[in-house]
This record gives structure tokens, sequence and C-alpha cells, in this order.
């Protein structure tokens, strides 16, 4: 415990994230997906603070690489939850394709969504990403999680930040074990945009299935504070429960 005080008054003087909150959401990560490795908490974690990997220039290209998902996917490939926030801090959210096969968003409107987030503002730079995660990965080894491969792993994150470089894929062991399809949503964008079309659909799903209903946010992910615009910490099903009957009307 007192390491991990040490280390919050660390992260929070250095790069304004908590320690607690980064072992709450590793935590979770590894009871959603237990065959992760370091590689794919890494992953969730840039994924929090720099979004996409990359600007997007060429819509055609990117659209193209959507269909070809939706078209070589089907819902029992897909994991159960529509959206899960990519990290501790709520900055973006995993938005599954499962809402465009579920006819919940259309595919443009998600490509749309998350090309504007690609877009929008300037992305940190690598040096201060570095920083984050060096701050980051020394909570993880206090955790003592013991993951697979996890001294190779970190020597390769270590050797593409010292390369000048900080986007890497998920590890082919979550890749076969998850089936990972989603797109990467700025979180003011998905509560604008995406969140009240999910709370409808929800809410007249459960009306015509009832308990058969399965959730619509992965129920292990961390909580999205910026989620409520009353600034009240609702989780996402406490926030479906409240405004889907109101949304509905």
């Amino acid at each position: 415990m007192k390491q991990l005080i040490i280390l919050s008054v660390i992260l929070m003087g250095a790069v304004s994230v908590s320690a607690q909150d980064v072992a709450g959401f590793v935590g979770r990560q590894m009871q959603a997906y237990p065959k992760s490795r370091l590689l794919d908490i890494y992953k969730s974690c840039f994924q929090d603070y720099m979004g996409a990997e990359h600007l997007v220039t060429d819509r055609q290209r990117v659209k193209a690489y959507l269909d070809d998902e939706l078209n070589s996917t089907t819902l029992d490939d897909l994991q159960p939850w529509m959206y899960e926030p990519c990290g501790a801090e709520g900055n973006y959210v995993r938005v599954s394709i499962r809402t465009i096969k579920e006819g919940i968003v259309s595919a443009d409107h998600l490509l749309d969504a998350f090309i504007r987030s690609a877009n929008q503002g300037k992305h940190p730079s690598v040096e201060r990403w570095r920083d984050r995660w060096h701050a980051i990965v020394n909570v993880i080894d206090t955790m003592k999680l013991n993951l697979p491969n996890e001294a190779a792993d970190k020597h390769f994150i270590d050797s593409i930040l010292s390369a000048g470089k900080y986007a890497i894929s998920h590890s082919p062991e979550y890749r076969e074990a998850y089936h990972p399809h989603y797109r990467i949503v700025e979180q003011g964008i998905f509560d604008r945009e995406i969140l009240p079309l999910i709370v409808k659909w929800h809410a007249r799903m459960k009306r015509n299935k009832g308990s058969q209903l399965p959730g619509v946010v992965n129920p292990n992910a961390l909580k999205m504070p910026k989620a409520d615009p009353y600034k009240k910490k609702f989780t996402d099903l406490q926030l479906i429960d409240n405004l889907g009957s109101h949304l509905t009307r």
C-alpha cells in the first residue's frame, strides 16, 4: 500500500493520473480479458491517451477496411458488449462494430465518428506518452500479475518508444481469444452521438426481451466518469436505466 501511495504521488505530479485508477483499470482488464499480455494493456492505455493510431486522410480506404470487417464477421464472432472505455481516464471509447450489425448506428455514422475523433486536435507527443507509460508500468509492476512474456513485451514496448513510435497491435493470444473489432471514438463524440442511440436500443430491446437481454457495456470495464453531464458518477448500466425511458419517448 505504501508503495502504491508513493507511485500515486509520482503519477499525479508527473503525468496527472492516479495509480489507484491505473491499478483498478488493469485489474478489470485482466478480469475481462484474462489472456491479455502487457502488449494489450499497453494498447488500451495508449488508445485512451493518444486516441486512434494515425490521422485519417483517406476516408475511402478506412471505409473499405470497415466494410471488409463487417462482411467477414458475424455476431457470434463479436464480444457481447457494444462499447467499453479504453483506459483509466475515459478519454476514448472502443465502440464495437456490433453496434452496426445490431442496427444501432449506421456504418457511415460510426466511421464518421471515428474519423473526427482521429483528426480532432493535436496528438500528444510520443515523449509525453513515454513518460506516462513508464509511470503506468511501474504501477503494473507492483501488482505482480505474472503476465506471459512480460519481460519480452516490456523490452519491445521500450524499443518502439525509443524509436519515436507508439502504436502496436493486440497480441496474437488476445486476437485469438477475443476477436477484437471496434473503432476508437472520443468520449465527447460518443456521449453526444452514439450513447443515446445505444440507450434507446437497449430500452426498446429490454421491453421485448426482458432479462434475456445482454448488457451493452463490458461489465468488468471501468466506469466512465465523463459520461454523466451532471457529474454524478453513474456506471454505464445505471445511466441506461435512468435515461432509457426518457430517451425513448
